[in-house]
């Protein structure tokens, strides 16, 4: 089968989407292939023309893209800056660019700092022995030369080597017939002493840098939302490989969603902050074991309309951040993760990697990612408070009637019946609470009806 479609219209893949293709007559050979053949635009009437109508959003649901990250799972933020103006703010701080360079872009940077200084002061040499006409003399023993054996360029880049580096072989040297060569020799060698330092430190910190420290500190793959303490809470649990530890160890967390304003204005990417503790103190940790983070879902939490079924079709990203000291080094290190709506499991826990074996704790790390399900209801934490408060609105109604029909009706009765016929077993029967309650509610229902 065959379909001539305009030039200028639209037309979709079938075989990316996987979309059965049913033919419109019977093919003798069986064969439903159809081909469509793009034909330039004809000044036929719209309605003569062939057209192919697919429907956007059965494609996208068909074959839905990967979701985009704000933030990866190692912890690389998926930011990309373009068209900055203003570069030359980055070599005011030469230093930090150095160090924030890739290693192969450092080791570049590293190697042509020798090399141009090199051959910068190679070819001052070598100009300088030209104008002071020494390679025209050379052999000559009554001429007094500025620097000796230097007769072409690369013999002055090997003296400019030589030199800066204090390799001192003994053939090239700079002679007191000129003062200009002296001087050159003493700013070749401040200018390297310069580079030295510069690129020595440059690689001491990028090599202790705490950015690799971050990898042993992991988080879960999964976050789950269950009850602790009668409070619906979304958890998630961390850990630290090294036996060295994190010095005040700290954690927080982001929430990164879209939100459009009353006034009509969208915020792509919106953050708030997701209370991990800071009140109580619990967001500062003592990382020695793996540790699981709660944050509790009240009315100041996002999250505190959210159901299960919601948190299917929402689309936001949690993005958590741990921070703290190095205790070899003393430099800050921070680590960071997201988890995105699909990475939440609703009603699930984590199971317990920590056990007691030979008198002290043994952590299993094979158990770090495990979660178990547990019974949690699939509304939202405010529901689940407003019928909390049902319940205890109604117990306080009914211990309020208890109190104002029980207790009167009680104190009477006893004191009337004690006294006239005494406490026997008959009239304590009688006095029970039962009957005191239905011969209150007959005497109700005789005053209503009069």
């Amino acid at each position: 089968m065959i379909i001539l479609v305009p030039s200028d219209l639209r037309v979709y893949d079938f075989t990316s989407y996987n979309i059965p293709y049913t033919s419109l007559k019977s093919n003798p050979s069986g064969d439903n292939t159809c081909f469509i053949i793009s034909v330039p635009p004809s000044d036929r009437p719209q309605s003569r023309r062939c057209k192919l109508i697919v429907d956007d959003q059965q494609f996208s649901s068909a074959n839905k893209q990967q979701r985009q990250r704000y933030v990866t799972k190692m912890g690389k933020c998926q930011v990309n800056l373009g068209r900055i103006q203003e570069k030359k703010r980055f070599l005011s701080d030469i230093f930090t660019t150095i160090v924030d360079l890739k290693y192969r872009w450092f080791l570049f940077v590293f190697m042509m700092c020798y090399i141009i200084t090199w051959v910068v002061f190679g070819i001052i040499y070598f100009f300088d022995a030209w104008i002071r006409d020494d390679i025209s003399h050379i052999g000559d023993p009554e001429w007094k030369p500025c620097i000796e054996n230097v007769d072409n360029f690369i013999s002055a880049l090997l003296f400019s080597v030589e030199s800066q580096r204090t390799i001192g072989y003994g053939s090239r040297i700079v002679t007191a017939n000129c003062t200009e060569g002296v001087i050159l020799l003493m700013a070749q060698s401040i200018v390297g002493s310069m580079i030295d330092a510069l690129m020595v430190g440059c690689m001491f910190v990028k090599i202790s840098r705490p950015k690799k420290r971050a990898q042993t500190l992991i988080f879960s793959k999964k976050c789950v939302v269950s009850h602790r303490d009668e409070k619906l809470c979304l958890m998630f649990r961390i850990g630290d490989l090294r036996d060295s530890h994190m010095v005040d160890a700290k954690i927080r967390a982001k929430l990164i969603k879209s939100r459009q304003t009353k006034e009509g204005e969208f915020i792509p990417l919106e953050q708030s902050e997701l209370n991990l503790g800071y009140d109580t103190g619990e967001d500062r940790l003592f990382l020695v074991e793996p540790q699981i983070i709660c944050h509790v879902i009240n009315d100041h939490s996002p999250f505190w309309e959210m159901t299960a079924d919601s948190l299917k079709r929402e689309q936001f990203e949690i993005i958590v951040i741990l921070e703290g000291i190095v205790e070899a080094t003393g430099m800050t290190c921070q680590a960071r993760t997201s988890y995105i709506e699909d990475e939440i499991l609703w009603g699930c826990r984590f199971e317990p990697c920590m056990t007691l074996e030979k008198g002290a704790f043994r952590v299993d790390y094979s158990r770090f990612e495990k979660t178990f399900e547990v019974q949690t209801p699939a509304t939202s934490a405010k529901e689940m408070h407003e019928l909390t408060e049902m319940e205890h609105q109604d117990q306080s109604t009914l211990s309020l009637y208890w109190d104002h029909l029980v207790h009167p009706c009680f104190s009477t009765e006893l004191n009337d019946v004690l006294q006239d016929e005494g406490p026997s077993e008959e009239n304590l029967a009688r006095l029970s609470i039962p009957n005191i309650m239905e011969e209150d509610m007959s005497s109700e229902f005789q005053k209503i009806s009069l």
